[in-house]
């Protein structure tokens, strides 16, 4: 069997506890590539290092707050001696509250965890891709980052600003080595959308009937598209956002 391009090559994930961020730590690890995790939630940051000892290393910590994210590049760069792709996948919902609704501390919640987070991690870690000039960004986005509807004012906000920051961090880097791309997902089943599933789970049966494929889609589904875009297959994609929507946004 041929040895994986991703084989010795260090990841760096938020998130990385639960839902996407865990099927994309999966799926590298099982690649051969080494895997820093980087979330609030410590649970499934310890069930991977426990399964990969050799080649997973975690630091519980808020994206939110620079100082614990700059800790926790320095820790992954210690472990590995590199950092060769991010997957800033960390992000939280804001219940599809409307802006009327919206008060400051949940607009603050949002935009400080899903932009403002990935702000912080991305200029903690690219300075050190830009001294090997060689990098990959994969930033995690939304249907909401594309339309309306995909959550509230917040989130839908938030994702909007996801793209456009992708896009001008490829834009400003590409010539240096470093390629960003991001991903949008419709509805996929995880944890962070566990309430659609609740009681007689009538709404996540509504997002699936209006999905045109029919179904939710797994957070491996995600992980797998992350493997694409982190890969050489991709070298050519730049500043993108790939929907993964079973349709969705088609419509």
């Amino acid at each position: 069997m041929a040895q994986s391009e991703f084989a010795g090559k260090t990841v760096f994930i938020t998130g990385a506890a639960s839902g996407i961020g865990y099927a994309q730590a999966l799926a590298f690890l099982e690649q051969g590539a080494y895997v820093y995790g980087f979330d609030v939630l410590q649970t499934g940051l310890e069930n991977l290092a426990s399964e990969h000892p050799s080649h997973f290393r975690y630091s519980e910590g808020s994206v939110t707050d620079q100082r614990e994210v700059t800790e926790a590049v320095s820790q992954a760069i210690g472990f590995f001696g590199r950092i060769d792709i991010l997957c800033n996948t960390a992000g939280v919902l804001d219940g599809y509250t409307k802006t009327l609704d919206t008060d400051e501390a949940l607009w603050d919640r949002i935009m400080n965890t899903n932009i403002k987070g990935m702000f912080f991690v991305t200029n903690a870690i690219l300075p050190h891709m830009l001294k090997r000039k060689s990098g990959v960004l994969v930033n995690m986005a939304s249907i909401a980052g594309i339309v309306g509807g995909g959550g509230g004012a917040a989130y839908t906000a938030s994702k909007h600003a996801v793209v456009g920051y992708t896009k001008q961090v490829d834009l400003d880097y590409c010539r240096e080595g470093i390629r960003a791309n991001a991903i949008a997902p419709g509805a996929i089943q995880t944890p962070m959308n566990a309430a659609d599933f609740a009681g007689d789970g009538k709404m996540a049966e509504w997002v699936a009937e209006e999905t045109p494929a029919g179904r939710w889609a797994q957070p491996e589904e995600v992980a797998k598209l992350t493997l694409y875009l982190a890969g050489a297959a991709s070298d050519y994609v730049h500043g993108t956002v790939i929907s993964i929507d079973g349709g969705w946004t088609a419509k």
